[in-house]
């Protein structure tokens, strides 16, 4: 498994509004191929990460121009461009 983790910043005030349309992006999200997890953490400032786990790292890298479109949806949100790193997976442990 590989996991695509992507550093972001929202615009002041935009959570809430950010947070109802990734909710609506939701099936869309987890029906990109080989999508294991995913996990979207966000502080009151509105810094945060999206942790992704898929199948592989060329599936990660396959998925690459439906992400873009994805991140497009949050752009007048958003600070600046988010900027993702790629690792395999080492244990992906779920209670």
């Amino acid at each position: 498994m590989f996991a695509r983790v992507t550093k972001y910043k929202m615009k002041p005030g935009s959570q809430d509004t950010a947070t109802v349309l990734l909710n609506r992006l939701k099936d869309s999200i987890m029906g990109m191929n080989g999508m294991h997890n995913f996990v979207n953490v966000m502080n009151e400032d509105g810094s945060g990460y999206v942790i992704s786990v898929v199948e592989s790292e060329e599936t990660s890298d396959a998925n690459a121009e439906q992400v873009q479109a994805l991140w497009g949806q949050f752009a007048e949100h958003l600070e600046g461009p988010p900027t993702a790193e790629g690792y395999d997976v080492i244990a992906n442990w779920v209670n």
